[in-house]
């Protein structure tokens, strides 16, 4: 049984998810913006197809790496998932059609998929229970902060040098530093604590408990969709709403980076948190809060509204993110730990597809309003089910070392 934390390791992890979140941020600002100007394609729905893309992948990987890591080890997938990487960026700095940009954004889920579950895995089998949420939060912390950055950053420099191909340039050097720092980190699937003769779980095992037969790991996925849903919606839809209200693309790549900015930092204070206040009550609040922020969304009309209104979700957004992956963490035996959390995480990433696709139909039909608040009631929903089915021996104080409960 671990008690102490190896910090070394653990910040080395994080440090590379940094640059794994910082490939997501090259398209955050950029991608739908380019839909438009470079290819002309007006559907909202089409212009979206991207993300939709990207989150089916990157859904469907994510079952497989889960259970993959309990076979052939978590270093070799987090490699392989850098190397996938590599090609995104210059394939859609020279892409001559939109149906090239969907071909890159199904590499860039697999390689999401591989290098930041791994990412996450690696971090839970070097803490214990007590600490779940803790090495979860740094995780999703580097993540989304690495993606924030990077995101203001290609608002910034499209300003000055255009949507390509100097911002999206940047994703070269992040999946090659990615890489290296990949190549010289450790495996850990030594660290595991294991009973007896434990054996891992088969995939129709993993996926029936994720999904239905156990109620608290099902609630949690259903939850994790709904917020990847809200994330799918904004990340397509913000940067053209803010653009047709007028605002220049350094405060378009402003706002979309404030939010994930501010998720990224309250996860350093809400993953933690859980350890000792328990999971429930931070997953209902702030899917709470998520609902609220993309309401304020939807009926902004000013750069300070739409600030807050990120700050808002990105804030409700961080209550749940680590929170949730840890609350599956809580619910799951170590020795088929992982592949837990790849079934909440094919569910979770679901989201980025449904709610893209969604939203982009609703947004060709009713407007951006109409869209963003149809994505604002289906948050609310997953509040209220969560609220009911995900109660538990969790609910009240920390977590306690040993088997999942």
């Amino acid at each position: 049984m671990r008690h102490e934390l190896d910090r070394g390791r653990i910040l080395h992890l994080v440090v590379i998810n940094a640059f794994v979140g910082g490939m997501v941020g090259i398209e955050r600002t950029v991608l739908p913006l380019l839909a438009e100007v470079e290819f002309g394609i007006a559907s909202k729905a089409a212009t979206l197809a991207f993300i939709a893309t990207f989150g089916a992948t990157k859904a469907g990987v994510n079952f497989f790496a889960g259970t993959l890591a309990e076979r052939l080890g978590r270093k070799r997938l987090l490699i392989a998932g850098w190397v996938i990487g590599i090609p995104v960026p210059l394939i859609l700095i020279w892409a001559p059609s939109w149906s090239w940009v969907l071909a890159a954004n199904v590499l860039l889920g697999m390689n999401q998929a591989l290098t930041w579950s791994m990412t996450v895995v690696m971090k839970v089998d070097l803490a214990t229970p007590r600490t779940f949420g803790l090495v979860i939060g740094l995780n999703e912390f580097a993540g989304y902060a690495g993606m924030a950055m990077i995101a203001t950053l290609t608002g910034a420099l499209a300003t000055i040098y255009g949507l390509r191909p100097v911002p999206l340039a940047l994703g070269v050097v992040l999946a090659l530093i990615g890489l290296a720092l990949s190549l010289a980190a450790r495996d850990t699937s030594d660290s595991i604590d294991r009973k007896g003769d434990a054996r891992p779980i088969s995939m129709g095992q993993a996926l029936a408990r994720g999904t239905w037969a156990d109620r608290r790991l099902s609630v949690a996925s259903f939850a994790g969709l709904a917020t990847n849903l809200k994330d799918g919606a904004l990340w397509g839809l913000l940067p053209l709403l803010l653009a047709s209200k007028g605002l220049t693309l350094a405060e378009v790549g402003l706002v979309v980076g404030a939010y994930p900015l501010v998720w990224a930092g309250s996860q350093l204070v809400f993953g933690p948190l859980s350890d000792r206040v328990g999971r429930w009550g931070l997953i209902c609040g702030g899917l709470a809060m998520q609902s609220v922020g993309v309401a304020v969304f939807a009926f902004g009309g000013s750069l300070p509204t739409y600030l807050v209104a990120a700050v808002v979700v990105g804030t409700g957004t961080g209550m749940v993110y680590p929170v949730l992956l840890a609350f599956v963490s809580d619910h799951s035996e170590s020795t088929s730990r992982a592949s837990a959390l790849g079934v909440y995480r094919l569910w979770r990433d679901s989201g980025y597809a449904v709610g893209a696709l969604g939203a982009g139909f609703a947004a060709d039909r009713v407007g951006f309003p109409g869209a963003l608040s149809a994505t604002a009631v289906m948050v609310v929903l997953a509040c209220g089910v969560f609220a009911v089915g995900g109660r538990g021996p969790h609910d009240a104080g920390m977590p306690q070392d040993g088997a999942a409960a």
